[in-house]
């Protein structure tokens, strides 16, 4: 099983203000002013939970004359979609499992 690693997406998502960033710019791209005005935090807040979004491989940016403009990155968002598919086919199987197994009435 794999270890906790520092830039895990499901760490990053655990804070309520990273899960609206991502809401917001899986709507479209967007500069960190045009984030801040949409939040209740400040710039150098959005600044902040966006470079731990980078960290986790959730976001990239691109510079765009003097600011830099962030999107959610197709790769790290995949990979916490395949993940948790991952997780979900295991409780399927087990809800599987468990309404398969004889009961009492049955043997």
């Amino acid at each position: 099983m794999a270890t906790y690693q520092a830039g895990d997406g499901w760490e990053a998502l655990g804070d309520p203000t990273r899960r609206a960033i991502v809401a917001c710019l899986a709507e479209r791209p967007r500069a960190v002013g045009e984030l801040a005005e949409e939040l209740p935090v400040s710039r150098p807040a959005v600044s902040q939970h966006l470079k731990v979004l980078k960290e986790a491989g959730l976001v990239t940016d691109r510079a765009a004359g003097t600011r830099r403009v962030y999107r959610l990155n197709p790769a790290g968002m995949a990979a916490l979609r395949d993940q948790l598919e991952t997780f979900w086919n295991r409780a399927l199987d087990g809800y599987q499992d468990v309404v398969e197994q004889p009961t009492e009435e049955n043997s």
